[in-house]
């Protein structure tokens, strides 16, 4: 979805759009929550510009779709090292077990060499990765008990530093030349990056990571490079490789392993022995 709407249009305004059309006219309709203005600051940028507008970027400077979302899962070890840094939470044995094989995965996923992976958008897609983590931090940190109203009010942070970064990098042709370049797929992903993920999927993510453990939810954003790939590959032909293969099973495999206790892995493990 993120790709269909670049071409033409500079990613941190695409992004920037996005937030915008989240918030308005919604915001008028829900009650600010009762959280600290720190937290919504924080996570609107963090969350707004760190982790969507950079990855953004990296599709845009040339990391496939596929791609971005396999690497963007890296937000699982820096999830588990700050939950149990800064949140004191427990990083079970089974859990690290699978996030080690899950890591494996995004190893191999490195080492794909077709074209749909370069420098510039691994260390873009690897700072967004990790103000992804911070992101969930601080909405634990806030003790929020609206996700939804804490993920609206946020937004309202993030477009105006993403229309600003836009306006530094390339001056004001980005804004106007917008016109020429909004395209009806273009109007599409905007308008599907705003209410189906902005809205909707992170209400909900915003809501698991309120009820439970930031270590026991992060390792599920593991299946997205799942879907990812598969869209790719369908959208605009992306290669779905052996290696591609074998780095979403150890991610898949590291997930399942990281969702039991170690009890239940072990058994596991006996059974299919």
């Amino acid at each position: 979805m993120v790709k269909l709407g670049l071409n033409g249009i500079d990613p941190m305004l695409l992004t920037g759009l996005r937030f915008t059309l989240a918030v308005i006219p919604a915001i008028f309709f829900v009650k600010k929550p009762d959280v600290h203005l720190f937290y919504l600051i924080g996570y609107g940028l963090t969350f707004g510009v760190g982790v969507w507008g950079l990855s953004t970027w990296s599709i845009s400077s040339g990391l496939s779709p596929g791609m971005a979302a396999l690497l963007l899962q890296t937000n699982v070890i820096f999830g588990l090292c700050l939950g149990w840094f800064l949140l004191k939470e427990s990083v079970t044995p089974s859990r690290l077990i699978g996030s080690l094989i899950s890591l494996s995965g995004l190893a191999v996923g490195l080492m794909v060499t077709d074209g749909s992976v370069n420098v510039q958008g691994v260390v873009l897609i690897l700072v967004a990765a990790f103000a992804w983590s911070i992101s969930g931090i601080l909405i634990k940190k806030s003790n929020t008990k609206n996700a939804f109203a804490f993920t609206l009010w946020s937004m309202l942070f993030a477009p105006i530093p993403l229309f600003l970064i836009s306006y530094f990098q390339i001056g004001a042709s980005a804004f106007t030349t917008l016109l020429d370049n909004l395209t009806g797929m273009a109007v599409f992903s905007i308008l599907y990056q705003a209410y189906a993920t902005t809205l909707f999927g992170y209400w909900i993510w915003n809501r698991m990571i309120v009820l439970y453990p930031l270590s026991q939810v992060a390792p599920f954003t593991l299946l997205v490079p799942i879907f990812a790939i598969l869209g790719s590959n369908i959208l605009f032909q992306e290669a779905i490789s052996l290696q591609k293969v074998l780095g979403c099973s150890l991610i898949t495999f590291g997930l399942l392993i990281g969702s039991f206790s170690l009890k239940r892995v072990r058994s596991l493990v006996q059974l299919i022995m």
